[in-house]
């Protein structure tokens, strides 16, 4: 991800954003934790498994130099040497190479998860521009990891020195001491010393983490623009979105106003509101609201009823209430008294109409 100011970067960055840079195997990952990992696995091993690599090793070393006599013998086979001598290693080596590579496998692991991503291996022809290579070589990034490795460099130092100068009384003494002894106090010191780099590593490598997923969430900040935009991406347009809105509700109150001819009365405030109800005994279990609107829409309820010989009926308390309902829903129990009133009246004018 190319190296900007973040002053302008005010926004968190989004799900998406973080997807993308995920696939690109842009995460937040310290080197220093997988490394430390795989030294703290090996010195742990080597602790608990010292004594039988040592002597599986000297067994090894003793029957490679009983077969020196056997170099200048006829049946002497070279190859059978090498490939036993080839196995034995393997064998030795074996146990500790799998649990290094657990070990960097899980370090990896609990920083960033499950991961597979080819695209940090895809060359890049933009790094071999040089002015480019110049220009990452001394950014602040580049000086900020110089100055990291400097300062990691002078604390394990430190850490190693002060464990020699705390056993120096105690190797004096070694000038008098056979060699057993010098290798046992050399062991000792030396486990010291690995370990308590390996403590100091340690802590550098948690306070690298953290640095890491500060900065990774610096680079990964947008500004209101891009924010804008990506929301554009996603979810549309919002002045598209509200056309198709409004397309919708068009279309919507057009197949509202081809139901009203087919009302069997319209309820009125009379000006504000109006409601066209439609009553089929054999299809509906109560009457259903088949059209309703305010103010343009209920004059326009009322010039279609008008053209089509549909009564209007005035009831401002019923036509309020029945404005509150959703539209094509059958009419509550508690207001069956008053639209039955309505149809019956609306039913015999329609008698009197056909009589006359």
């Amino acid at each position: 991800m190319a190296e900007s100011s973040y002053q302008d970067k005010t926004e968190p960055a989004t799900g998406k954003r973080r997807e993308e840079a995920r696939k690109k195997g842009d995460v937040a990952k310290s080197r220093e934790l997988g490394s430390v990992a795989v030294l703290l696995a090996g010195v742990i091993y080597l602790i608990f498994n010292c004594k039988s690599m040592t002597l599986r090793l000297g067994e090894q070393i003793k029957q490679t130099f009983a077969l020196i006599p056997q170099v200048n013998q006829d049946d002497f086979n070279l190859v059978e040497l090498v490939n036993h001598t080839a196995q034995g290693s393997l064998s030795l080596m074996l146990p500790m190479m799998l649990t290094l590579f657990a070990a960097a496998i899980l370090a990896n692991y609990l920083q960033i998860g499950l991961l597979w991503s080819t695209k940090p291996l895809a060359p890049q022809f933009s790094k071999l521009n040089p002015l480019t290579g110049l220009g990452r070589l001394f950014s602040k990034r580049a000086l900020v990891e110089l100055s990291k490795s400097i300062l990691k460099l002078l604390i394990v130092s430190w850490a190693a020195f002060s464990v020699l100068h705390e056993e120096m009384k105690n190797m004096v003494p070694l000038l008098y001491q056979d060699k057993i002894q010098i290798f046992a106090m050399l062991g000792g010191v030396s486990l010291k010393v690995v370990m308590r780099c390996c403590w100091v590593i340690l802590i550098l490598a948690i306070l690298d983490y953290a640095y890491q997923k500060w900065d990774y969430e610096q680079r990964l900040k947008m500004t209101k623009q891009e924010v804008k935009d990506e929301f554009k991406h996603t979810e549309g347009d919002p002045l598209i979105k509200s056309r198709i809105r409004s397309m919708q509700r068009e279309m919507a109150r057009r197949r509202m106003m081809q139901e009203v001819p087919k009302a069997d009365v319209v309820i009125t405030n009379p000006a504000h509101l109006a409601v066209a109800l439609r009553y089929e005994p054999k299809e509906m279990a109560a009457p259903r609201i088949t059209a309703k609107g305010a103010e343009r829409i209920a004059e326009r309820i009322k010039e279609i009823a008008g053209a089509h010989k549909i009564p209007l009926v005035e009831n401002r308390t019923l036509a309020q209430n029945l404005y509150k309902l959703d539209l094509g829903q059958e009419v509550p129990a508690h207001f069956y008294q008053a639209v039955a009133e309505i149809l019956a009246y609306v039913y015999k004018l329609k008698k009197k109409i056909k009589k006359a």
